[in-house]
């Protein structure tokens, strides 16, 4: 069978091939505790549900346009004027099936074949092998632990050509849990406008900010007509099987992305979009509570960490990822990786699944029971006293 050639440029999500496996580890009968995936432990809070299960029984079970349903981009308004994070209408706003749809959207809309695509490395392995499927050049940024897991503005600015078309940046970032500080934003702005660089800004784990305050890159002077906003429902309101993000951009790359749509999925279903209106239009104390829980959870799980001999961990500033340095354990990341899951029962990711400036550290999700954040630490101190043997 030949498929086309541009298929052999598409790279694996790793998550999900460790969670296939784990999975198949548990249905063997092996006791796993999953670090490896980005989800969470909590259930979306019920008053979505029952929202989401009134509409459909009301018969909102047909297609609606592509942008999405009125009501939701009203709603997703309300959602950036309440956090701070830039006033925009309805038309500014594009409703799609999760997050990563928008990767490919914004890098299909923007960069082809000759273009370059900057992003952060480590960084979601779905940047660089969208930017290569669209024949771009994908660029990497460094990320690096020195640094306090951000970049420079030499990093930044050596990697800027004329052929640069994309800027991606991640902040609270995965799988590093670094973020950025308003200077550091102000440099992007600096950097994006005099390059006439358009800035798809990935902020996801934006409620996810555990020290400080989050600064949305399109509030800069400047850089709102330059700024694809990404968010979505899954980390905010625990609703990864649904299925729900949104963009905020200028209306002329709204139109854009809509025709992408159109031509992709149609639309998102509207009984899930009206529970997402309902998720943000209604109390917020579930998904603040779940977000002051990933708090306590961090300072346990990176506190363990650091006990271990042999690895070191420094405090993620946001997100819910631990990325700790085992570079002093006697055995390769992936190695290790491997070995944790197949030995201990722990499912990780190496940083090599990331890029090429990770490959000294492990990705652990600590969105889970303090319980199992307990067991996996005692697991993985004990697999590196016995590989220190």
């Amino acid at each position: 069978m030949r498929f086309a050639e541009r298929m052999d440029l598409l790279k694996t999500e790793s998550a999900f091939v460790v969670l296939a496996k784990a999975k198949e580890l548990e249905r063997q009968g092996r006791d796993i505790i999953h670090l490896e995936i980005g989800d969470t432990d909590f259930d979306t809070p019920s008053n979505i549900v029952e929202e989401a299960y009134a509409q459909l029984k009301s018969g909102q079970t047909h297609y609606c346009p592509s942008a999405g349903v009125f009501e939701l981009r009203e709603a997703c308004c309300e959602f950036f004027r309440r956090m701070g994070r830039g006033a925009y209408t309805p038309e500014e706003i594009v409703v799609g099936p999760g997050g990563k749809p928008f990767l490919y959207y914004t890098i299909m809309a923007f960069a082809g074949p000759g273009d370059e695509v900057i992003y952060p490395d480590p960084g979601f392995p779905v940047y660089e092998s969208v930017a290569l499927y669209a024949g771009a050049k994908p660029v990497p940024l460094p990320i690096l632990e020195e640094n306090d897991f951000r970049f420079t503005a030499d990093d930044l600015r050596s990697r800027v050509t004329d052929r640069t078309r994309l800027l991606i940046l991640n902040y609270p970032h995965n799988p590093t849990g670094g973020t950025l500080t308003r200077a550091d934003l102000e440099m992007v702005a600096e950097i994006a406008i005099e390059n006439d660089i358009v800035v798809l800004s990935d902020e996801v784990y934006a409620h996810m900010l555990f020290e400080g305050e989050h600064i949305s890159l399109g509030t800069l002077p400047g850089m709102r007509e330059r700024t694809i906003m990404l968010e979505t429902f899954s980390k905010t309101y625990a609703m990864t099987g649904w299925r729900l993000g949104f963009v905020a951009a200028p209306a002329e790359i709204a139109d854009k992305l809509t025709q992408l749509i159109t031509n992709s999925v149609s639309c998102v279903p509207p009984f899930i979009q009206m529970a997402g209106a309902k998720a943000i239009l209604d109390d917020q104390s579930e998904s603040e509570a779940m977000m002051a829980d990933f708090k306590r959870r961090r300072d346990l799980f990176i506190s363990g960490l650091n006990e271990i001999e042999g690895i070191s961990c420094l405090s993620p500033g946001g997100a819910f990822y631990a990325f700790p340095n085992v570079s002093e354990v006697p055995m390769g990341t992936e190695e290790f990786s491997d070995y944790l899951l197949d030995e201990m029962g722990v499912a990780t990711l190496p940083g090599s699944a990331f890029g090429v400036h990770a490959n000294q550290h492990l990705r652990m999700c600590f969105a889970n029971s303090v319980e199992n954040l307990e067991k996996a630490l005692d697991r993985i101190g004990s697999a590196v006293a016995k590989l220190g043997k």
